[in-house]
């Protein structure tokens, strides 16, 4: 599950349709879509057509209202959230906040709506410029703060993020800000001072807001990352309770039926979840869960349409500088499942080129070699991704491993043994390998 920093998942996106505004004339102002299914049930979706309306409205009478462009863009921002449309929407928001620049080249809001949308985008050095651009206009709004804080953790310059968080929460201590202090704590391995924060940033929000129930769902995946399967299973019934057929909270469920062995309950859920939103995360763990559950067949294809998600989305970012989601990690985990362990390595170095400082990006780095055998090289990866003292139980677990071929066998079993301790759960190829291994010292 991608982390809660900005308002952005693993969700990949299928190229086809992303350039639809592409031959538009340039006064051409992109329209909403219509949502379909359980998308369009209740009164938020009314809502949302109401404003949009409005604010298309307002562009047709007036061309050069940059407040109501700008306001545009952040709604298709945020519908691009609810309905995992991002090609579409993205785009669109983008042209938008192109154009308002374009007239009003230090629009504070638009600058700052910008580079939401790089970080959306995994462009974290692009997004970095926006927002520090930004703050220089004006340094006394909280959310520039933590689009900073998102692009220095994803760049991996901990101790700056640190530093504009706690900037943030001196400014305005709310829902935001305290979800960026969650993950920060989590960064350095204080998970329950995480699950404190991201209660707060639940308790600040309102019930049912797609960002509160986002909130709640990683406050859930927190309590899975601790091995509290109750836990998360009541965040997750709490977020679909508040937001009918949230797909995040159905795929948490699924999570939790996965860890108990119910696999085709677990099935069911991420099979809901996948037909609400089109997220790549969604078709990979169903990859798994298919494996589990004796389907090699359907599992295949779901890793196959993942691969075909995530290639779409990195040949669009290949060819649009300004747009297209970078994928490159995602794709090396992909194809480490699928055993293409040459594709798996030349994503991954993609990836660490553009952020070798990131922990994550070096974890990839170092379970790829891993996985080829090349375990010198996996140490050398591994030992920058722990840099920060993560108690993440896999990162924990994959850490055991590759110490442990390394000749380092008590200091392997340790890890393995704390990894497994905080959450007996961990997905079965790893966890199986780290029991195994203990089994046999």
């Amino acid at each position: 599950m991608r982390k809660y920093l900005y308002p952005v998942l693993i969700t990949v996106f299928l190229a086809a349709g992303a350039l639809i505004f592409l031959t538009q004339k340039p006064d051409l102002v992109p329209t909403l879509k219509e949502r379909h299914g359980d998308l369009a049930a209740g009164g938020e979706w009314l809502n949302t057509k109401a404003a949009i309306s409005g604010l298309l409205a307002r562009l047709r009478s007036k061309p050069d209202d940059n407040q109501a462009r700008v306001l545009l863009a952040e709604a298709y921002m945020q519908e691009a959230r609810v309905t995992g449309d991002h090609p579409y929407y993205d785009t669109a928001a983008m042209k938008l906040l192109d154009e308002a620049l374009r007239q009003e080249p230090e629009n504070f809001e638009a600058l700052c709506c910008k580079a939401s949308l790089s970080l959306t985008q995994h462009h974290f050095s692009e997004g970095l410029a926006v927002a520090e651009k930004a703050v220089a206009i004006n340094p006394n709004n909280a959310f520039v703060y933590g689009l900073l804080c998102d692009a220095n953790v994803e760049l991996g310059r901990y101790p700056e993020a640190v530093r504009m968080a706690d900037k943030m929460n001196q400014v305005r201590p709310d829902l935001r800000s305290y979800s960026r202090v969650s993950y920060l704590r989590e960064i350095h391995g204080d998970l329950p001072g995480a699950i404190e924060a991201m209660k707060m940033a639940v308790q600040a929000g309102y019930a049912g807001l797609e960002q509160t129930e986002w909130a709640r769902v990683t406050l859930g995946h927190l309590f899975e990352t601790t091995g509290d399967l109750t836990q998360a299973e009541q965040q997750y019934q709490l977020a679909l309770a508040a937001r009918p057929h949230y797909a995040y909270a159905l795929a948490g469920l699924g999570r939790v039926a996965q860890a108990r062995q119910q696999y085709p309950a677990a099935i069911a859920h991420l099979e809901e979840a996948r037909s609400i939103v089109k997220d790549y995360a969604f078709t990979e763990e169903l990859a798994e869960l298919y494996q589990q559950n004796n389907q090699p067949a359907e599992a295949r294809k779901m890793a196959q349409e993942a691969i075909a998600m995530l290639a779409d989305a990195a040949n669009e970012a290949d060819e649009n500088e300004a747009m297209g989601h970078y994928a490159d990690r995602e794709l090396a985990y992909a194809y480490v499942k699928t055993g293409e362990l040459d594709k798996a390595l030349k994503h991954a170095k993609i990836e660490y080129d553009r952020r070798p400082d990131n922990i994550d990006v070096c974890e990839t780095m170092a379970w790829v070699h891993y996985k080829r055998g090349e375990y010198k090289d996996a140490e050398q990866y591994m030992k920058t991704a722990r840099r920060t003292n993560s108690r993440n139980p896999t990162l924990l677990c994959r850490a055991g491993l590759i110490a442990t071929k390394n000749g380092r066998a008590a200091e392997g079993q340790a890890l393995i043994k704390q990894a497994l301790t905080t959450n007996p759960y961990l997905t079965l190829d790893l966890a199986d390998e780290g029991r195994k291994l203990l089994a046999v010292r």
